[in-house]
């Protein structure tokens, strides 16, 4: 039996289709972004034929960025070196971090002083928040089904249509 899982633990992973739902982005997308590594699967990559990729939290984290950028007219070229830059970090601040663009250039800003001082450019200036991507991000997988890298098992979300297949699956044990 599958009790709630943490959905940010690095022994999880998510298959294409839920790390979609997550991001918001269609699985054209993710296999675009995949196959020119844009963001690619941190746990598992695909290698052949019937194999699934699996993603980590922090990678659907990044797919929803990407998303954010694209809809408010980054170019891609820019955030590939976004991406890129992310990667260099490691991700270890990723959740108090704010990204920031002018639609030619996205900076990143880890103080609300370094927010003040873009702004004062006199640039239009949109940001992107990672620590509420990160929250939208955790409450959507806490929703739906991830796998234990380790064992292969899935753990079901707290969705209640799952609970009644847990339910049903549990009884005929």
């Amino acid at each position: 039996m599958n009790a709630a899982y943490d959905a940010t633990s690095e022994t999880i992973g998510y298959r294409g289709p839920t790390a979609c739902a997550a991001a918001g982005i269609t699985y054209r997308q993710l296999d675009y972004w995949a196959r020119t590594g844009l963001v690619e699967p941190s746990v598992r990559a695909a290698y052949g034929s019937g194999t699934q990729r699996l993603y980590s939290f922090r990678d659907v984290v990044v797919l929803k960025v990407v998303k954010r950028f694209l809809d408010t007219g980054v170019a891609l070229q820019n955030i590939r070196a976004a991406v890129q830059h992310l990667r260099a970090r490691g991700f270890a601040d990723l959740e108090r971090m704010t990204l920031m663009s002018d639609g030619a250039t996205v900076y990143e800003c880890s103080s609300p002083d370094e927010v003040v001082d873009l702004l004062q450019g006199g640039q239009g200036i949109f940001g992107i928040a990672v620590g509420v991507v990160w929250r939208d991000v955790e409450a959507a997988l806490s929703q739906l089904h991830g796998e234990r890298v380790d064992i292969g098992e899935t753990l079901v979300g707290q969705h209640p249509a799952d609970e009644l297949a847990r339910r049903r699956r549990d009884r005929a044990v």
